[in-house]
């Protein structure tokens, strides 16, 4: 399941390269490996589903970046859960409140449940590496969800890539990059 090494392409058009301001003339692609970087270290996601009538849901979550898949969470009767079973497609977006810094991150694909027990315990790991005392902790905003992973109350999906973008801004200078699996 995790993604294959993707094809990288900065996309001109919306990136400054064809902007005449300082910098610009050297704006390339975002590399796959800084960009998967940005996902790990990444705190706050927003994932966006689509409702049975067409209407589109958003929401924050956490996410674990492992092994080349996104992983997320959610309760069984939670609407993002009832719209993934209605349609698996969806993205998963993190970045920067900036308009003039950083790296904006959106990927897409297709959220499959996590049944393989093995598995499941290794993203149980990697939450609890990333969030630490969010999760390990008693008092931790997502304390118990292993058990409840584990328990069947909350549904992990697992969300390869199909296609990802990425969306950076280095002191006013924009680039769009575009990997493709």
């Amino acid at each position: 399941m995790p993604a294959q090494r993707p094809t990288t392409e900065l996309d001109a058009r919306y990136s400054s390269a064809l902007t005449p301001r300082p910098g610009a003339s050297e704006v390339t692609a975002t590399p796959w490996d800084e960009a998967q970087g940005r996902l790990a270290a990444a705190e706050i996601f927003w994932v966006s589903t689509v409702r049975p009538d067409g209407r589109l849901h958003v929401t924050p979550c956490i996410a674990a970046w492992h092994e080349g898949v996104l992983y997320f969470s959610t309760g069984r009767t939670e609407q993002k859960a009832k719209n993934l079973a209605h349609d698996a497609h969806c993205a998963l977006t993190t970045g920067a409140n900036s308009l003039t810094d950083g790296l904006d991150l959106v990927v897409e694909g297709t959220a499959e449940p996590v049944g393989d027990p093995a598995l499941l315990e290794e993203v149980i790991t990697a939450y609890e590496t990333k969030y630490g005392p969010h999760i390990t902790s008693p008092e931790g905003t997502f304390h118990g969800i292993g058990d409840a992973l584990r328990g069947g109350e909350v549904v992990l999906f697992a969300v390869a890539p199909d296609t990802a973008y990425g969306f950076g801004r280095d002191n006013g200078v924009y680039s769009h990059t575009r990997w493709t699996f």
